[in-house]
């Protein structure tokens, strides 16, 4: 699965602590790093486990005012 940092990863099941279903990438490798789109949560997760969890993948150049490269 191609996951790129600034992707928001939208989940199968809500982040427990606010409810939000979206968290964006941070850091990618064997393990990912997430941040909550709601909370603002960061957490480390093995990408074997996150790539099961995943519904849709939202790229940061289609996200409006992501991905600046100004």
């Amino acid at each position: 699965m191609d996951i790129r940092v600034g992707d928001v990863l939208v989940m199968k099941k809500p982040h427990p602590g606010c409810g939000s279903s979206q968290m964006k990438v941070m850091r990618v490798g064997a393990d990912f790093r997430l941040a909550c789109a709601g909370c603002g949560h960061s957490f480390m997760i093995p990408r074997q486990k996150c790539e099961k969890k995943i519904k849709a993948v939202i790229r940061g150049e289609d996200i409006p005012g992501g991905n600046d490269d100004r």
